[in-house]
């Protein structure tokens, strides 16, 4: 072949520069720490706005103002953000420590909704302790990631980790969280925990028969549920055909489907809700998701569900990189727990899962929800600023905003490291 009709080497597409670029943003050591605090602040302010929008009437009606459930949720994000941002700055050491007090207090508090609980919708959760309602199968959640993560860590560093081990005392401990929540008629947390737990076997290696066993346990314990709590037999026959029974069972599913499907592309807008006078039960909590569909449009839950599959990857990818078993355990415990339980919501809102009555993390209203929630994602902001390379972009970058005001007024010095 001549030079003439030699043909010249081919570079790369711009498709394959882009994806290039895309990948080379995603090798860089801080890109799971800005996917965690972007999506996770982008999450809560879209919450705090959407509270505002979905709780407005029914707070006017009870309270005088269409912004006491609002003020209260915003009270709960400013507790919330100074407790991320101190967790980011915790050493892995404190979270293994705190699991074991957290696992402690989680079971007394639930011991005493048992006795002292209030219910409602059927379930029995909540402690009112003046105008504070406290949740305590909230923070059991968290307790469960860090007791449950620690545990298999020091056995996995001791190099005897086996599938018989992790029966004791893992299980045991599973178990009375699980059959204390269950005792609150709480389903919804009850599968939450199983999701905790499920994920920190498969993280260690457990075998498949071993989850076969437990599934096969977790199905009989639910078909008992749900025998034995007419109103669960109910709620099944209304997921089946919420439209067979639309005036009382399947109300607020048919409500949620309708809040959805009249949103189309981009939303009725802001605020403009219709569900929400008086029509969708809870649309400022369990069924936040249909009225920011109806506001802002399938566009809108879209975004929603990116954000939380962004936070998922991120997280995933912390888990990925640490080199610590506890890291890794605590990392997918974590990730199983926000977005299995936005699965969750999300499926019962649309109605491809039954309603179980569990909030959409850091959208929903309920602080009882969103501290420990933020504390977890604090945690992981803390394991990804500890990935290979992390400290020296973070000491490379210069001091964070916080810190350059706290030098502009005196009370701190220019700090460049992690």
């Amino acid at each position: 072949m001549t030079a003439a009709t030699e043909r010249p080497a081919k570079g790369p597409t711009r498709a394959e520069e882009r994806f290039g670029t895309l990948r080379e943003l995603l090798d860089k050591p801080l890109t799971s720490y800005y996917l965690i605090l972007g999506c996770s602040a982008l999450l809560l302010a879209l919450g705090l706005m959407m509270v505002l929008s979905a709780s407005s009437i029914e707070a006017l009606q009870k309270t005088g103002s269409p912004f006491s459930w609002f003020i209260k949720q915003s009270l709960s994000a400013t507790l919330g953000v100074p407790l991320m941002w101190v967790c980011s700055r915790l050493p892995q050491k404190f979270f293994r420590w705190a699991g074991y007090p957290l696992m402690a207090v989680s079971i007394l508090a639930l011991v005493l909704v048992v006795f002292i609980g209030s219910a409602e919708q059927g379930a029995q959760r909540w402690i009112y302790i003046g105008d504070l309602t406290v949740q305590p199968s909230e923070p059991a959640k968290l307790a469960l990631a860090l007791w449950g993560a620690d545990l298999l860590a020091r056995r996995a560093r001791m190099g005897r980790i086996e599938w018989r081990q992790l029966l004791l005392p893992l299980m045991p401990g599973v178990a009375v969280l699980a059959v204390l929540v269950m005792l609150g008629r709480d389903l919804g947390t009850t599968l939450v925990l199983f999701m905790i737990f499920l994920a920190l076997l498969w993280v260690v290696g457990a075998p498949l028969i071993l989850f076969g066993g437990i599934l096969a346990l977790a199905a009989i314990a639910a078909v008992t549920m749900i025998i034995l709590e007419p109103y669960r037999v109910d709620r099944i026959a209304s997921f089946l055909d919420p439209w067979g029974d639309p005036q009382d069972g399947g109300f607020q599913a048919v409500q949620g489907q309708i809040a959805m499907g009249s949103g189309g592309w981009f939303g009725l807008g802001l605020g403009a809700s219709r569900q929400k006078w008086k029509w969708l039960p809870h649309g400022e909590s369990d069924f936040i998701f249909s009225i920011l569909g109806e506001e802002l449009g399938l566009m809108g839950t879209l975004v929603v569900v990116a954000l939380f599959g962004l936070l998922g990857y991120a997280g995933l990818r912390v888990a990925y990189r640490a080199n610590d078993a506890f890291v890794r355990l605590a990392s997918c415990a974590v990730v199983a727990w926000i977005a299995g339980q936005a699965i969750v919501n999300m499926g019962a809102v649309i109605g491809v899962l039954p309603i179980t009555g569990i909030p959409l993390p850091l959208v929903s209203y309920g602080g009882s929800a969103l501290l420990p929630t933020m504390a977890a994602l604090g945690m992981l902001l803390s394991f990804a600023r500890r990935e290979p390379g992390a400290r020296e972009a973070l000491a490379a970058r210069g001091p964070g905003p916080v810190q350059r005001a706290l030098s502009w007024l005196g009370l701190g010095g220019r700090r460049g490291g992690a």
